[in-house]
Formats: structure tokens, C-alpha cells, sequence
């Protein structure tokens, strides 16, 4: 199960889950990054 990502900003994003980690990684793109979105998987391809 993947759980960590790391943003190219930066940002070190880590969820409880895979679910619980693509919330928080859209979270993080809407607040930081508007106009960037990626599906579910997109960011567990990048997830580890």
C-alpha cells in the first residue's frame, strides 16, 4: 500500500491509507498548485 508522496514544491504528503493519501494529495493541489489535478492513478503512480 502506498501512503507517501513527495510533491515537486516540496511538500512531503502522507496519508493513512491509499484513499486517505489521493484526499490529501488533491487537498494539497487545490490549495497550492490551482489548476493542477490528477486522478487517483496518477498520484499513486508517483506515490511510494
Amino acid at each position: 500500500m502506498k501512503t507517501r508522496l513527495s510533491c515537486p514544491c516540496g511538500a512531503a504528503i502522507t496519508g493513512s491509507d491509499e484513499d486517505d493519501l489521493v484526499m490529501k494529495t488533491q487537498e494539497h493541489l487545490s490549495e497550492s498548485h490551482p489548476g493542477m489535478e490528477y486522478s487517483r492513478d496518477e498520484i499513486l503512480f508517483i506515490a511510494y
